[in-house]
């Protein structure tokens, strides 16, 4: 069986959570003999054009972007060429080009959609996007829910909820390994006082200016590793909030991740908005046995953090409730372990890629009608 993905990023130009996500079903479905390509779009497709892991990562050449939407007249062509190939073509949701390139270059194959987040700040080309999108979502033939909670909460995950499933996302741990000694040593010894971590791209969603108002009140460091467009902006709030105990240590290794997720107390996920869909970040600390602190937003990180099982989970935006469940958990010892532990096994119950991948095979199959 052989599938192609379709999203507008992938490695090299980018591997954020949906990036990964691909990467780990290609990675994984060859153990069941499917093989998989991946089409997206890049500055540089000759250059970047390579194979990953045992799939290729096909590139076509963007021609523009707006709105945060990649655009490519090469595009059209290269998805012909792939899907006349496979036996299923998996979208991945949300990318309104593709819907485009949908109904113009027709597949005439199985189609499966992975919708990982709702359209949330565009709301004006939203709006004009809306036909295209739910016409595009009728047309294709399963979709699948990266949550239940979301499933529930999407108000157009709900008008397909009689073709929808529900598959949590999932990392290999081969992909998180853990930390070189010396590593750990030198981080350990940089924050040697009790510190919670945030892990992830800075963006307007992710409540870090609400992280550095929550910090006033914090008694122990919190490390932010991670870059982005937000950089510049937290980094002067920061300053104007003379805060001793923030501290940017911008992106790092593998390695150092692992070591700063090894260290650390807890896990801290401040995001606000329904763009954060899922919160990979938050698998990634469970993997390493870590409690969390996240707030509620009606979407996959509650899913993921147990309110009271695996973690603390607070209301959006909200400063003074993230203080609180910061020092409530760095105060509390045997409360940080038990919730860790919880963490660990039900990343192991249901957040591994193998588990991921498994259940995706059977959509695959029941699709291709194997």
């Amino acid at each position: 069986m052989r599938v192609l993905h379709f999203f507008k990023t992938y490695w090299p130009d980018t591997f954020g959570g949906i990036e990964r996500t691909i990467h780990a079903l290609a990675k994984g479905c060859n153990a069941y003999g499917v093989r998989s390509d991946v089409l997206s779009l890049s500055p540089d497709p000759v250059k970047n054009t390579v194979e990953f892991d045992g799939h290729m990562a096909h590139k076509a050449k963007q021609s523009f972007e707006l709105a945060s939407t990649g655009f490519s007249f090469e595009v059209f062509g290269k998805f012909r060429e792939l899907s006349t190939k496979a036996d299923i073509v998996h979208y991945h949701f949300p990318w309104p080009f593709m819907d485009v390139v949908h109904f113009s270059t027709p597949p005439h194959k199985p189609t499966i959609v992975t919708y990982h987040s709702d359209i949330v700040k565009q709301k004006a080309l939203g709006r004009i996007y809306k036909p295209l999108m739910l016409r595009f979502l009728s047309n294709v033939d399963q979709i699948v829910a990266t949550s239940p909670n979301y499933l529930a909460s999407s108000e157009v995950l709900q008008r397909f909820k009689h073709k929808t499933s529900v598959i949590p996302l999932g990392l290999d741990a081969a992909d998180s390994p853990s930390a070189e000694r010396a590593e750990k040593e030198q981080w350990q010894a940089r924050f040697a006082r009790p510190f919670l971590l945030f892990v992830g791209v800075l963006r307007y969603y992710k409540g870090i200016h609400i992280l550095l108002e929550a910090a006033t009140d914090v008694v122990a460091d919190i490390v932010i590793v991670g870059g982005g467009p937000m950089e510049a902006e937290l980094k002067a709030r920061a300053t104007e909030l003379d805060l001793k105990n923030i501290h940017f240590v911008g992106a790092v290794s593998d390695s150092a991740k692992a070591a700063l997720l090894e260290l650390c107390v807890a896990v801290v996920f401040p995001s606000h908005l329904r763009s954060e869909a899922f919160g990979l970040s938050l698998v990634e600390a469970e993997r390493f046995g870590k409690p969390m602190i996240s707030c509620e937003i009606g979407t996959g990180t509650s899913y993921v953090n147990l309110d009271g099982v695996t973690g603390i989970v607070v209301a959006p935006g909200d400063p003074q409730q993230l203080a609180k469940a910061m020092n409530y958990l760095i105060g509390n010892n045997e409360l940080a372990r038990r919730y860790g532990a919880a963490a660990f096994d039900r990343y192991k119950e249901n957040f591994t890629a193998a588990h991921m991948v498994a259940q995706y095979i059977d959509h695959y199959r029941q699709l291709k009608g194997d």
